[in-house]
């Protein structure tokens, strides 16, 4: 195979923040795999939170290039143990498993919701993010892009102040990401106001760890609440089972398709609600996610839609929310 390592710093078209820090541009590694005449490309962000940076998974991955370009490629499940067994970050692992199943969907000429046979016929919409920030430009992020769900980031002294102004302004679904911000007191206190003003759920609350705090909110809280920064691996599935109401996995925190697939069957069977969620990915990320979509409850795939510069061709949301499926296969990726 042919590894190519690409830096991209992507543009927001508005600063955002959330509870712990704020950016206005997403550094991103893009890697491409190409075997005969095809290409595949995955994606992996930069993170702060997790200290992953481009320069950190490049070094990783510039490590094995050798046993990367001399793999026997078959299938991308087993490029994925291969992987495993180099000792790489799950954000590097990531990108690479992203390229590899792009790439097998793309040699067999099938999208790869039709490889995992699901059907594409009926899917969650996204829903579309309004960072942290004064009231009257979070209801100004609302009128600019009209959307049947929002996701609305809190964690400031007046949350419920916020969710009940922007509620005068949209009659859409609202759900709250507090990204480990409160207390459980505090999450208990607000859900029942923030019933009322129409929010679907709460996700990740508490800190990562605040595993006693959950179970107090899981045995008093009015809304569901959906595990975020305490879902990373596959491991941390059934502990979420015990303490949420589902879970949201990233793949650059899992390591890529290959674990989310396990993931989402695990979540399944321990009756949790399942989601997908994205890092402010290019569309490369954004259309693996896509192919995921017939097997959620749940998805936040807005990330392309937050940039105001794109750096590939796949799927394609359309202003009610609906997905235009690629008719490449793999994840149907064309980097522009």
């Amino acid at each position: 195979m042919n590894l190519t390592l690409t830096k991209y710093v992507l543009p927001l078209k508005h600063t955002f923040s959330i509870s712990r820090e704020s950016h206005n541009f997403q550094d991103s590694m893009v890697v491409s795999l190409g075997l005969n005449d095809k290409t595949g490309y995955g994606e992996a962000t930069a993170n702060p939170y997790y200290k992953i940076t481009f320069e950190s998974m490049q070094k990783e991955i510039e490590g094995i290039r050798t046993a990367i370009e001399n793999y026997n490629f078959t299938t991308s499940e087993d490029f994925n143990q291969f992987l495993i067994q180099q000792q790489l970050s799950n954000f590097a692992i990531c990108a690479l498993d992203l390229a590899a199943h792009d790439l097998y969907g793309k040699l067999l000429n099938k999208p790869l919701y039709k490889i995992w046979n699901t059907d594409n016929s009926t899917y969650p919409i996204t829903n579309f993010t309004i960072g942290i920030d004064s009231i009257e430009n979070m209801v100004a992020k609302m009128k600019e892009q009209p959307w049947p769900i929002y996701k609305i980031k809190l964690g400031t002294n007046q949350d419920v102040a916020i969710v009940k102004e922007l509620r005068k302004h949209s009659d859409a679904i609202f759900r709250i990401d507090a990204n480990c911000a409160w207390t459980a007191e505090e999450t208990i206190s607000y859900a029942p106001e923030l019933k009322k003003l129409g929010v679907e759920f709460l996700e990740q609350p508490l800190k990562a760890d605040d595993w006693t705090g959950m179970e107090k909110v899981m045995h008093a809280s009015v809304l569901p609440v959906i595990a975020d920064e305490s879902c990373i691996v596959e491991s941390d599935v059934e502990k979420c089972g015990y303490h949420f109401n589902g879970i949201n996995i990233k793949l650059t925190k899992c390591g890529g398709l290959t674990p989310a697939l396990r993931m989402i069957k695990k979540g399944k069977e321990l009756g949790l609600k399942v989601m997908v969620g994205c890092m402010t990915e290019s569309s490369v990320g954004i259309s693996a996610i896509a192919q995921l979509t017939p097997q959620l409850d749940y998805v936040d795939m807005d990330g392309a839609m937050l940039l105001s510069k794109d750096i590939a061709k796949g799927i394609e949301i359309e202003p009610n929310g609906n997905l235009i499926f690629p008719s490449q296969g793999g994840s149907g990726i064309t980097l522009l």
